[in-house]
């Protein structure tokens, strides 16, 4: 009995019947199917319940083109960055439960409910394409490659808006650049674009090409006031059509007046500095016949102390009076130790002292007239 996926995918390879939801279009996804029917449930499923099973599996699959999006209907077709997220989901939840080795009756509901998850998975991201990637363009004409869910055929798709993207208005001073740019954020995501071209539009509505090639900007450096007026910038397909159609309307103001200011950096010349002194000099000399000021003595322009000056003042006499008491100190300590060596000698010497003071104190003094007495003989 040959495989019912195998009758399935060789009726999708002839076109006889028609596909099963975007996701068949990719091979990775039927492969991986196939290996589900012929590999995995004949060792974990019953026989008698292999064959409803896999005409369920069928069903689910057919289910996945009738998806059901929020905000507008299917258009069945998608593109490649789309199909390869859908297609990751599904094999990877897929593989987790072959890798679990689940068996019976919950195999079938691990297996329906994976098909289920999926169809809104892929509802999601089919949801964003129509909503984001799917003809982006607001003008021109964007060419896009896109799968048809019902044939899985790949067609380019001619996304057609209105070829002229507006006008645009540049101003650009006189002596600087002037800069067109013909890109729209959609360009780069098109296919079948050739070459940008850029024409000067004169009054009599005749055009002189300016630049033809891949670069989408054209510039023009130090413009004069005869280079105002119409431009226009054309991008073409590989079928000689435009893509794009951009005017732009430049309009050439006058020359920025630029005011220079001197530098603070600039050393005066030696002949100035002379001048300078000469001047002062003259100033401030005496003259009989006109009253001067005198230049401000030293003493009445004696700067008043600042806090910087009291405090180094404090410092330095914070810094004597430490040293002194630390003189004090070892004194002390000195005599402290010596009096611990030699005990009763102060007190002795104490006692010597006022002894002998008591002495002289009491000794009669000798009458000054006996005195003088004594040293005449």
């Amino acid at each position: 009995m040959v495989p019912r996926f195998l009758l399935l995918v060789a009726a999708l390879g002839s076109c006889l019947l028609p596909a099963l939801g975007c996701l068949l279009c990719d091979k990775k996804v039927v492969d991986a199917l196939k290996s589900l029917e012929t590999d995995y449930l004949p060792d974990h499923l019953g026989a008698e319940h292999q064959k409803n099973v896999v005409e369920k599996i069928e069903n689910a699959m057919k289910d996945f083109a009738n998806l059901q999006l929020e905000e507008e209907s299917f258009m069945e077709v998608i593109d490649d960055p789309t199909l390869e997220k859908g297609t990751w989901s599904f094999l990877k939840e897929l593989k987790r439960i072959t890798d679990s080795d689940v068996k019976g009756e919950l195999l079938v509901k691990e297996l329906f409910w994976m098909f289920k998850h999926q169809k809104e998975t892929l509802a999601r991201h089919v949801s964003l394409f129509q909503k984001d990637a799917l003809c982006p363009n607001k003008c021109g004409m964007m060419l896009q490659t896109l799968t048809w869910c019902d044939s899985c055929d790949k067609k380019v798709h001619a996304c057609r808006k209105n070829m002229d993207c507006g006008e645009r208005r540049i101003k650009v001073h006189e002596m600087e650049d002037m800069i067109l740019d013909c890109e729209l954020n959609w360009h780069h995501a098109s296919e079948g674009l050739t070459d940008y071209s850029f024409y000067r539009v004169w009054r009599n509505k005749s055009e002189s090409l300016m630049y033809k090639g891949t670069a989408p900007t054209l510039t023009k450096t130090m413009v004069k006031p005869s280079d105002a007026g119409t431009y226009r910038c054309q991008l073409d397909t590989v079928k000689s059509n435009p893509a794009t159609i951009i005017h732009y309307q430049v309009r050439v103001l006058p020359k920025r007046i630029v005011e220079e200011t001197p530098s603070t950096s600039i050393v005066p010349n030696q002949e100035d500095l002379d001048v300078d002194v000469a001047l002062d000099e003259v100033t401030w000399a005496p003259n009989k016949s006109s009253t001067t000021i005198p230049p401000p003595s030293p003493s009445s322009a004696a700067p008043s102390p600042t806090v910087e000056n009291m405090l180094r003042s404090l410092l330095v006499g914070l810094l004597i009076w430490g040293f002194v008491v630390l003189i004090a100190s070892i004194v002390i300590l000195m005599l402290c130790y010596w009096s611990e060596k030699n005990p009763g000698y102060f007190i002795d010497s104490i006692k010597s002292w006022v002894s002998t003071a008591k002495e002289a104190a009491q000794s009669p003094k000798v009458p000054e007239k006996k005195a003088k007495k004594s040293r005449s003989q």
